[in-house]
C-alpha cells in the first residue's frame, strides 16, 4: 500500500510533540471552529462532534494536496467532573475556580480522535463527511487530584500554564504536581492517545508517508 501524507488538524504543541516522539511524520494545518457544546448529546458525543468539526473544516480548506490523497487527524480533549464538561478557562479567575473544583477529587479526561482521508471535491458539504473513508474513537483516563491549597492555585496560575488547557492544568507540566494517581493512558490526558491513534490507523489500513514534519 502506498504511504499517505499525515495532516495534523490541530495547533496544539502537545499533540505535535506526541506524534514526533512516536516517530510519525506530518504537516500541521489547523483551522478555527466553534467549540460550543451541543445540547442533548452525551459527553463522548459532544467531544466527537467538536473533533469532527475540526476535521471537516480542515478537509475543506487544505489546498496543498488538491489531487493526492492525504490523511487528516483531529482530536479534542475535555475534562469531565461528575458528568459535566470543563473546558479551557476564559481567564485567571475561572482557572482558579476550575482548580478548586478538581482539588481532592477524581475526574475524567476524555479525548476524541478522528481520522479522515482526503482530498475532497470542491462542492464538499458537511453531510458528505459520512461517505469518506473515516475512523473515529474516544479514550478516557481517570485522574485523581490531591487537595490543592489556594496558595498553590495562585502560584500555578501566575505561571500562565493553566490558561490554554482543558480543566486549567497541564499534566505534562507543573500541573502534574497536583496529580495523585491516574488510571488509563497518560498521553490521553496530554491530548492524544497514541494507542487509539495507531489502532484507528490499522483499522483504516493507512500507512503514514515518511518525511519531515512541519
Amino acid at each position: 500500500m502506498t504511504p499517505i501524507q499525515l495532516i495534523l488538524a490541530s495547533e496544539s504543541p502537545r499533540r505535535k510533540d506526541l506524534l514526533q516522539k512516536a516517530g510519525f511524520s506530518f504537516h500541521v494545518f489547523s483551522v478555527k471552529v466553534s467549540e460550543n457544546l451541543e445540547k442533548n448529546l452525551t459527553v463522548d458525543e459532544q467531544i466527537l462532534s467538536i473533533a469532527r468539526r475540526k476535521i471537516i473544516a480542515s478537509l475543506k480548506s487544505y489546498k496543498s494536496l488538491k489531487t493526492q490523497p492525504f490523511l487528516a487527524l483531529s482530536a479534542d480533549t475535555m475534562v469531565v467532573l461528575n458528568g459535566l464538561p470543563i473546558g479551557k478557562p476564559r481567564d485567571e479567575e475561572e482557572a482558579a475556580d476550575f482548580l478548586r473544583l478538581l482539588s481532592g477529587r477524581k475526574h475524567e479526561v476524555t479525548t476524541a480522535v478522528v481520522l479522515a482521508e482526503g482530498p475532497v471535491p470542491a462542492d464538499f458539504q458537511d453531510e458528505d463527511f459520512e461517505n469518506l473513508k473515516m475512523r473515529q474513537g474516544v479514550q478516557t483516563t481517570h485522574v485523581h487530584f490531591r487537595p490543592i491549597s489556594d496558595k498553590e492555585i495562585r502560584e500555578y496560575i501566575m505561571t500562565g500554564e493553566p490558561l490554554d488547557k482543558a480543566g486549567a492544568y497541564g499534566i505534562q507540566g507543573l500541573g502534574g504536581n497536583f496529580v495523585e494517581k491516574i488510571v488509563g493512558p497518560f498521553d490521553n490526558v496530554v491530548g492524544l492517545p497514541m494507542e487509539l491513534f495507531k489502532k484507528l490507523l490499522q483499522e483504516g489500513g493507512w500507512i503514514v508517508k515518511p518525511g519531515e514534519h512541519g
